[in-house]
């Protein structure tokens, strides 16, 4: 997952006479976007450690059981955020808006230039870590995943066995790479004609249909996983623009969407329309309401769905509610990153970087050894969290040092 797999997104400055940007206790409609990109790495760094939590076993009796189920929820922020930086990456060499038919004739290099990028990021690493596990299962009488070498070499380059039997191993891995294969066309469409962001509610309809039309579940329900993902992928691609085009307003600035007032002065003239996040006013108590409410029913009811009905309930709906789940989670997330010492948020800093490796290695090099010894739930994860992060930094150390070496960077 990355994690971590687009460039450096925009981080705004605070400014030293007005109250910290991050004023993310907001309404229904009116929500802080800027600070996904000014927590971006810190939220990832979050959601590895709860998909980290997710992945150690943990009896169902247990009253976490149902919390830690929606660790899962990890990864679609990771997916959220992803296209989020997409959005960035792409808007920097392609015009943010465009209604000829230029946008569809444009040079073959910048999009091989866009694929490129993702492949530096991803590649390399997975190339190493699929290489030390599908080859001691294939050799030397083949087995596991790779029954003959053509599928050795094809889960080592694109995790075939994910579309071909669902093995889940690494299915974020290939996954991702088909979704940024798309993100291009899907941006141009964007920037073409807006009706194309309802796209994402067309894949919801789609993940439906897939779900309980037996003939569809019968050819492609097996990647179930994949298309249920897809929505919040498309709708973290929306947000981008979002994130990038609605800054924070300085202290005494307007803001373009809706009118306040300033202390001191009566009601606001609706043609003066200043910020909602006006930096020099401390929030309402009124702000937040709607992000805190849709988080507690979000949150209420997939503890529910896995805590009492796991295994007997269909998951097409609790993949929904993962949306707004993530959404509203990393919102507040970044509320708490806000009052958070200085040092642990660089932990989290630290750990979102990482974040790729830390998936490629944690479970199927750490964990698998290590859920043996029953030591428990929390010294389970703590020693797996101990164990992961040192190798998942020597492996982006020697990623980065043949990247550097052997391979030119792009352009940027």
């Amino acid at each position: 997952m990355d994690f971590a797999i687009y460039p450096q997104t925009q981080i705004i400055a605070r400014s030293p006479n007005s109250l910290p940007i991050g004023r993310a206790g907001v309404g229904l409609l009116f929500m802080n976007w800027n600070d996904l990109s000014r927590y971006r790495a810190p939220l990832m760094g979050f959601a590895m450690l709860i998909v980290m939590l997710f992945h150690v076993p943990l009896s169902r009796n247990d009253l976490f059981y149902g919390l830690m189920r929606c660790g899962n929820n990890g990864v679609d922020m990771f997916l959220f955020l992803s296209g989020i930086g997409l959005w960035y990456s792409w808007t920097k060499k392609i015009p943010l808006r465009g209604n000829d038919s230029s946008l569809f004739t444009l040079h073959s290099s910048l999009i091989l230039n866009f694929y490129y990028r993702r492949f530096l990021r991803l590649y390399p690493a997975w190339l190493i870590i699929a290489s030390l596990y599908y080859i001691p299962q294939y050799w030397p009488n083949g087995g596991g995943y790779s029954p003959n070498l053509f599928h050795l070499v094809a889960n080592i380059l694109v995790g075939w066995s994910f579309w071909r039997i669902d093995d889940l191993t690494f299915w974020f891995v290939p996954a991702i790479i088909v979704l940024y294969l798309i993100a291009p066309f899907y941006m141009m469409f964007i920037q073409r004609n807006r009706v194309w962001r309802w796209l994402p509610l067309v894949m919801i309809l789609w993940y439906l249909l897939v779900r309980d039309w037996p003939p569809l579940w019968g050819a492609v329900g097996h990647v179930e996983i994949f298309w249920s993902r897809i929505p919040v992928f498309l709708l973290g691609i929306n947000a981008g623009e979002w994130v990038k085009t609605h800054p924070l307003t300085p202290s005494g600035e307007t803001h373009p969407l809706t009118p306040s007032r300033r202390d001191g002065e009566g009601p606001s003239k609706p043609s003066q329309r200043e910020g909602f996040f006006c930096a020099d006013r401390l929030p309402s108590l009124g702000e937040g309401l709607g992000v805190g409410l849709i988080f507690l029913l979000s949150i209420w009811y997939c503890v529910y769905i896995e805590g009492h009905r796991h295994g007997a309930f269909p998951p097409a709906a609790e993949r929904m509610v993962y949306i707004p789940l993530a959404v509203s989670t990393m919102f507040l997330m970044c509320q708490v990153f806000r009052h958070t010492p200085s040092w642990l948020l660089r932990a989290f800093t630290f750990v979102g970087g990482i974040s790729l490796e830390i998936y490629l290695v944690h479970v199927q090099f750490v964990l698998v050894y290590i859920k043996s010894y029953r030591l428990g739930y929390w010294p389970t994860f703590l020693l797996l969290l101990a164990i992961s992060i040192p190798l998942a930094w020597m492996l982006s150390r020697l990623v980065g040092w043949l990247v550097n070496k052997f391979l030119p960077r792009g352009e940027k």
